[in-house]
């Protein structure tokens, strides 16, 4: 069992960076898939990042490749996702997710959010114009 807490959303400006943090309980951290997903009002959660367990796989949205990073901190149960030159599109609730399995599963599911078994509660991210 994994709980998830998001942390550091906010008000930004166009052009602007913030970092979102997602901490995580249980021992077992190191040994999720980590995703990062957004969503706004009336639109499906849509994939925005993602780490394996290991940390030697990542992936991330084409809207957001070039501007995002994700990283992960295995001893202090963290995941983080960095974002710069954020636009106004970018606003959102960002939730994290964790997933345990192969790394075949996560190559093939990683942009799925049914795939993921624990989420957190989100966080608001708001990029003015």
């Amino acid at each position: 069992q994994v709980q998830l807490v998001e942390s550091g959303g906010g008000l930004v400006q166009a052009g602007g960076s913030l970092r979102v943090s997602c901490a995580a309980s249980g021992r077992t951290f190191s040994s999720y898939h980590m995703g990062w997903f957004r969503q706004t009002a009336g639109k499906e959660r849509e994939f925005v990042a993602a780490l394996s367990w290991s940390g030697g796989t990542t992936y991330y949205a084409d809207s957001v490749k070039g501007r995002f990073t994700i990283s992960r901190d295995n001893a202090k149960n963290t995941v983080y996702l960095q974002m710069n030159s954020l636009k106004p599109e970018d606003t959102a609730v960002y939730y994290c997710a964790a997933a345990h399995s192969t790394e075949s599963y996560y190559r093939t599911y990683y942009s799925s959010p049914s795939w993921y078994s624990y989420w957190g509660q989100g966080t608001q991210v708001t990029v003015s114009s």
